[in-house]
């Protein structure tokens, strides 16, 4: 599995707004690879920030052309795209969260550092609030370079504590929602 986080680049909103369409219809192609999808948005939870992708593919060479071949990143919507194997710890899909698809504040959060590929677990504190997670791993899947994780929280700093900060040299936390037509 491939996790694959499309960064927006400054002032690109109506060439993002232009495409939605054609970024739908590419994605749509990939709907039963899909694990989980949707946009991030800056602290005001409105403004975009990127496009996060989880989805089942054969290696990081599909994992390229899906992530490169997208029409936002063909346009120069996204200034770079973070792109990792990933693990899926809860073997599930945010269409399985019990939590369902509204009700609540969505959060994607990236602890990012060195460490083994083995040893991460669930966090029992919050694990019905995970709508996804797990290990960013490298391409021969040998180095966890990180951690990803889909939350319900009440707030980011709630959304940050399902990792370990004493694990990760840095850990981001993105306003999130449930994206596609799905």
């Amino acid at each position: 599995m491939e996790f694959c986080y499309h960064r927006d680049r400054a002032g690109s909103v109506a060439l993002r707004d232009e495409l939605l369409e054609a970024h739908w219809s590419y994605m749509d192609g990939y709907a039963a690879q899909m694990i989980a999808r949707g946009p991030t948005f800056a602290g005001d939870g409105e403004t975009s920030t990127g496009s996060v992708h989880i989805v089942d593919l054969p290696g990081p060479a599909a994992a390229r052309a899906f992530a490169f071949d997208e029409p936002n990143y063909q346009a120069g919507v996204y200034r770079d795209v973070l792109l990792r194997r990933w693990h899926n710890m809860l073997g599930r899909t945010m269409w399985d969260f019990p939590g369902g698809r509204s009700g609540g504040s969505r959060y994607l959060v990236i602890g990012l550092g060195p460490g083994r590929a083995t040893g991460l677990a669930v966090p029992p504190a919050g694990r019905d609030e995970l709508i996804a997670f797990g290990p960013l791993l490298s391409d021969d899947g040998a180095a966890r370079l990180g951690t990803a994780a889909l939350v319900r929280a009440a707030d980011p700093d709630r959304a940050c504590a399902v990792l370990a900060p004493d694990r990760y040299a840095d850990i981001e936390v993105h306003g999130w929602e449930f994206g596609g037509r799905r």
